[in-house]
């Protein structure tokens, strides 16, 4: 990233390093018509933002994107996305996420800055090999989405 790329739609990322909060904030800059974006990477940011410092974050926008793949990720870099403090992502998001990993995160889907994002999605695809548990829970923290579990897709 570093120069302006208006034509680019999908972008995958992959590494055995971290990638850190203001990276993606050079990814938005860089592909502001992004679409997709593929995540993969199990190394936790090293230089992770606590809880309390969020509000000096740069707000990450992706205002086109659709499709947002972290089935393969650190948890660190689930809540960077969800997060509505670290990014604001569009409506109609279509997310591919392990179900495990989205429970951890959203501490078992009760936790209030994740559920903002969490609503903005439109398809939820369960990636994993772990018990699927699709309860109230789930359906009232996204109310919109069509949940698929990894038999269906």
């Amino acid at each position: 990233p570093g120069g302006l790329y208006e034509y680019v739609r999908q972008v995958s990322l992959f590494d055995e390093k971290p990638f850190e909060h203001e990276f993606f904030l050079r990814i938005q800059k860089s592909f502001p018509l992004l679409e997709i974006l593929c995540v993969k990477n199990k190394k936790p940011q090293s230089r992770k933002q606590s809880n309390d410092n969020q509000q000096y974050l740069s707000l990450i926008q992706f205002s086109s994107l659709s499709e947002l793949r972290l089935d393969d990720v650190h948890d660190d870099y689930i809540e960077e996305f969800l997060f509505h403090t670290k990014t604001y992502l569009a409506k109609n998001v279509n997310l591919f996420i392990e179900y495990e990993s989205l429970e951890r995160i959203t501490h078992d889907f009760t936790r209030e800055c994740t559920r903002i994002n969490c609503a903005k999605v439109v398809k939820l695809y369960l990636c994993g090999n772990g018990k699927l548990k699709c309860g109230n829970f789930l359906r009232k923290y996204f109310p919109i989405p069509n949940i698929i579990s990894p038999r269906r897709y």
